[in-house]
């Protein structure tokens, strides 16, 4: 799945794939016979996961993609919550058996972990305040001392931020560090800060959520590929790579993204 079709509204809504692509991929996807899977997210990353305001349930496109990859398998899930910052560790040790937080694949966390098949392709934006009129892309924004990132350690944003905008000094005083990706958003509503790196998918998630509030400047940062973590070794990982893909072939999740970055309404 490339952006252009990333951003491309679904020709059928996502009960009717759901009902309809569900039933006719099981015969060819293999039978789980009813496990259990525990998977962890972090509820902190709109539209991705979140709580929803009026249940205080987890939800989001990464709850739908996965209760739907288990579905296909005869599976049931075991949803769970974990920091950001403990979540891979986690998952390596097997403390879960799947994560997902929004996760870019890697070299470096390979090494750790395993991963899916990408799930989803997204690129890294510079989402600011809507009336911001100082910059308008990320050179002019690196050349203001007196301008500041809100980011969340150890996520590809920081990692943008550093080595894509500012100096490559990790410990550059500019970066203003949150414990959570949605504690950056707000300070940057607040003006505590004046610009987060956002990828695509999450910013259309953002700023649907509140209307007038924020905008996209500037070019695209890079682009990353979304996937869900696994155990080293885990036999979980080819079922699940079987079920990812047969959900991008019948549209299931070109039709998660049009209800959770076009047609919701936080």
């Amino acid at each position: 799945m490339n952006l252009s079709t990333f951003f491309t509204a679904a020709a059928i809504s996502a009960s009717a794939i759901f009902s309809a692509q569900s039933v006719a991929s099981e015969t060819s996807l293999p039978d789980l016979n009813g496990q259990v899977i525990v998977a962890v997210t972090e509820n902190a990353y709109t539209p991705l996961n979140f709580i929803d305001p009026e249940t205080g349930n987890g939800i989001g496109w990464e709850y739908d993609a996965f209760n739907e990859i288990a579905n296909r398998l005869n599976a049931k899930v075991d949803w769970q919550l974990s920091s950001w910052d403990s979540m891979i560790q986690a998952v390596k040790q097997g403390q879960f058996d799947v994560g997902m937080d929004g996760i870019t694949i890697n070299d470096e966390r390979k090494k750790e972990i395993d991963f899916s098949v990408p799930y989803m392709i997204s690129q890294q934006f510079m989402l600011v305040r809507q009336d911001e009129s100082r910059f308008s892309e990320h050179t002019s924004f690196a050349k203001d001392s007196d301008l500041l990132i809100g980011a969340q350690p150890g996520t590809t944003n920081f990692y943008v931020a550093v080595y894509n905008v500012l100096d490559g000094d990790e410990n550059n005083s500019r970066i203003q560090l949150f414990e959570t990706f949605g504690a950056s958003v707000q300070a940057l509503k607040t003006g505590d800060v004046d610009m987060v790196l956002m990828d695509a998918s999450s910013a259309k998630g953002y700023m649907g959520a509140n209307p007038g509030t924020f905008k996209l400047v500037g070019d695209p940062l890079g682009t990353e590929e979304f996937g869900f973590i696994l155990t080293p070794g885990s036999k979980l990982t080819p079922a699940i790579n079987a079920a990812i893909k047969s959900m991008q072939e019948d549209g299931t999740l070109e039709a998660l993204n049009q209800k959770w970055f076009f047609d919701y309404q936080h």
